[in-house]
């Protein structure tokens, strides 16, 4: 084994793969090599296009199926599949440590390699543990967290809380020249809108059907929106309709501009967009994914909102006017909106990249 040479699962979705990719820059500024194992949705590529040249490895893993689903077979198939795949890159890299950030595709990189006694660490992201860190809390060599609110569900277990590794990329800057940039206002309100690495549908439906509600109010917003593939053409196509000043995106490197020239965001409640959202210090209206494993996003969401840096709403119940009413009232509080960004501010862990990587080192020397 080698002391220099790091494998991080990190793929299967922007959740894991984005906060993987910035302790993956850590490392290497660390004198590190790293190779990152991926899953084999194309938003993995995606998202590491520009993000530096890595080598990378995908595994045919897939989420728990549940044990009674007819796709339980498949999923040991893949499972095993996997662990074969790690047994031989790991038998030609040599690795002195690997970490999992969370999901099913750390499981066989995990298990491979505490059975070739290879220093194991494993990073939850958020507030509840998934059933993999469940399975492997007692087992790894370091547990680190994103929320402190995670440590309460792992009782007995010693865990250390890092926060959500952000990219270095993730930079502040000028609002004018985000505006620029964009080809939009400096002067206008902006809406931020995140739906995840992949889009979400519920929210781009929901402000499509807000957009009339919005232009009732003001002719000044603008809007930068995240939308995925699948919903781009229609979301730009009801912001023409309404005369919205809209840069809508599938997805987009360059993140850095969409969260300079925001003044809220309207997003789920995945770990990584908030601690990116917290490192901004933007309020934001969450509508956790109602079918998330063991409905983490819903708790993700309250830690924010027991800060006053976020409001929460059920997807089931929320609709388009409504949305845009509660935009309408927070971007027209300024008194308000400066409390929840600082709030948000708070919340923010700008070193758990390097805390990370320091753990990781710390178990390959220890």
């Amino acid at each position: 084994m080698t002391k220099k040479r790091v494998v991080i699962a990190c793929g299967g979705t922007g959740g894991h793969l984005l906060p993987g990719l910035a302790v993956a820059e850590e490392l290497r500024r660390r004198g590190k090599e790293v190779c990152l194992l991926l899953s084999e949705k194309s938003i993995d590529r995606t998202a590491l296009e520009g993000e530096g040249d890595y080598p990378w490895e995908t595994l045919p893993t897939m989420g728990w199926p549940g044990a009674f689903s007819a796709k339980t077979p498949a999923f040991f198939l893949r499972l095993w599949r996997s662990g074969r795949s790690c047994a031989a890159l790991f038998s030609r890299l040599g690795p002195g440590a690997v970490l999992g950030m969370g999901g099913f595709l750390s499981a066989a990189p995990l298990l491979v390699a505490k059975r070739r006694r290879i220093a194991t660490v494993l990073h939850e992201s958020n507030a509840v543990p998934g059933l993999v860190t469940r399975l492997f809390s007692h087992r790894v060599d370091r547990l680190l967290l994103g929320f402190d609110a995670c440590r309460e569900r792992l009782p007995g277990i010693s865990t250390i809380v890092t926060g959500t590794p952000l990219r270095s990329s993730l930079r502040r800057v000028p609002r004018s020249e985000a505006a620029q940039a964009l080809g939009l206002s400096a002067d206008r309100p902006t809406i931020l809108v995140l739906g995840g690495s992949q889009g979400a549908q519920a929210l781009n439906r929901l402000l499509r059907e807000g957009a009339s509600a919005l232009v009732q109010a003001s002719d000044l917003v603008q809007i930068l929106h995240l939308s995925g593939p699948a919903d781009r053409e229609a979301c730009l196509a009801a912001y023409r309709s309404h005369r919205i000043p809209a840069v809508v995106e599938s997805f987009s490197h360059r993140m850095d501009l969409f969260y300079s020239l925001a003044d809220i965001a309207v997003a789920r409640a995945g770990a990584a967009t908030l601690s990116e959202v917290a490192f901004y210090g933007l309020p934001s209206i969450l509508v956790p994914f109602p079918f998330a494993a063991d409905d983490h996003q819903r708790a993700n969401a309250k830690a924010f909102v027991a800060a006053g840096a976020s409001l929460t709403y059920d997807q089931a119940t929320l609709t388009g006017e409504r949305l845009a009413t509660k935009l309408r009232e927070i971007l027209n509080d300024d008194q308000r909106r400066r409390e929840m960004g600082r709030s948000a501010a708070r919340l923010a862990r700008p070193e758990a990249a390097r805390a990370v990587a320091e753990e990781v080192e710390r178990c390959m020397h220890g």
